[in-house]
């Protein structure tokens, strides 16, 4: 899977540190000068993660991660700044709801930890709705079967928990036995083929 980043702040002397010290990562990094080209990156890519810088001309960071936040909500987010105001601080985790909030200088090991944390973060998120997704879309065919098949999934189970299914001709079997029995044959079919 792409885990790619993106970089915000002004000061090309930052980016260039943050690249330096993600170099041994595997990460495809874009960088941004400004929240108004950041937020036009994110519109053409698919990206996991932003860090952005507070203290930027036109846009703050509180406000360009707010922005993240509402346009692309799936995408985590993380502040770094050397102007750790209250207030910045405050709009940061309310507007913004970042996940993570370092201070430059920053610890290289503490925010490639974070990044990795959130990167992982955002992939456990993204399989989480595509499994819910999944189960959506397949009680949604299970109602369809059972509106045309009314009692289909009314299934009956014997005393170990296997699946009875009644309506095989030879008498009742459990689903293991059919599945067994199934097995069998294509693995004699294939010695004989």
């Amino acid at each position: 899977m792409d885990n790619s980043i993106l970089l915000v702040d002004d000061e090309h002397g930052v980016i260039s540190a943050l690249k330096r010290s993600l170099i041994e990562e595997s990460y495809n990094i874009y960088t941004a000068n400004s929240g108004i080209e950041g937020l036009g990156i994110l519109k053409d890519n698919k990206i996991k993660l932003v860090i952005s810088d507070e203290k930027m001309p036109g846009m703050t960071g509180s406000e360009f991660l707010a922005a993240v936040k509402k346009m692309f909500p799936g995408i985590l987010r993380i502040m770094l700044t050397g102007h750790a105001s209250i207030q910045a601080t405050m709009d940061a985790v309310n507007k913004g709801e970042i996940y993570r909030f370092f201070t430059k200088p920053w610890n290289d090991i503490e925010l490639k930890l974070a990044i990795r944390s959130a990167v992982e973060k955002y992939d456990l998120e993204a399989e989480n709705r595509r499994l819910l997704k999944t189960v959506k879309r397949q009680a949604s065919e299970l109602q369809q079967l059972e509106k045309l098949h009314p009692g289909i999934t009314d299934l009956e189970k014997d005393q170990q928990g296997n699946l009875v299914l009644p309506e095989i001709s030879g008498g009742n079997k459990n689903l293991s036995e059919i599945v067994s029995e199934i097995v069998s044959q294509s693995e004699t079919e294939e010695k004989s083929g």
